[in-house]
């Protein structure tokens, strides 16, 4: 896993890297102090006799407006790309599991086989014993999932 996380890191955009790393910047602590005292400093200076945004900061409004979109779409650029992640681990996950139930299918059938040429009778009568013992349909549970999200 480690391995494919490194591939999907190297394997980012130049895009995906700078958005990255502004919504990371934008997400800490730093970033809202020096936000902070950055108003603040305007506050103060605009406040002398050499003001050049006196009260009610018409300029800052719209720096602060400006940056609000750039951050609001970079957030959401960094979420997509969280999203196609997500779905593509998701994704490895079950077919990760798929094989792991298509191996255990096949491990009780060849232990059953190994019973029964060993003349060791086995009496399966539990019905989870008898549903392991058979293939699973993939399809069938798609499906069966897929209605059961829908609801």
């Amino acid at each position: 896993m480690a391995e494919l996380d490194r591939k999907v890191q190297d394997d980012r955009t130049s895009v995906d890297r700078l958005t990255g790393a502004i919504a990371k910047a934008a997400g800490s602590v730093t970033f809202i102090l020096l936000h902070a005292l950055f108003f603040a400093a305007w506050m103060a200076f605009n406040a002398t006799g050499s003001a050049f945004d006196p009260v009610p900061y018409s300029l800052l409004n719209l720096v602060v407006a400006l940056e609000a979109v750039f951050l609001t779409s970079v957030v959401l650029l960094t979420q997509n790309n969280m999203a196609r992640l997500a779905e593509r681990r998701a994704h490895l996950e079950l077919q990760v599991n798929l094989l792991a139930e298509q191996e255990l299918t096949a491990m009780l059938n060849m232990l059953n086989g190994l019973c029964q040429k060993a003349g060791v009778q086995v009496a399966i009568r539990d019905e989870r014993v008898q549903q392991l013992l058979a293939e699973t349909d993939v399809q069938r549970i798609a499906v069966a999932l897929s209605k059961g999200l829908d609801k």
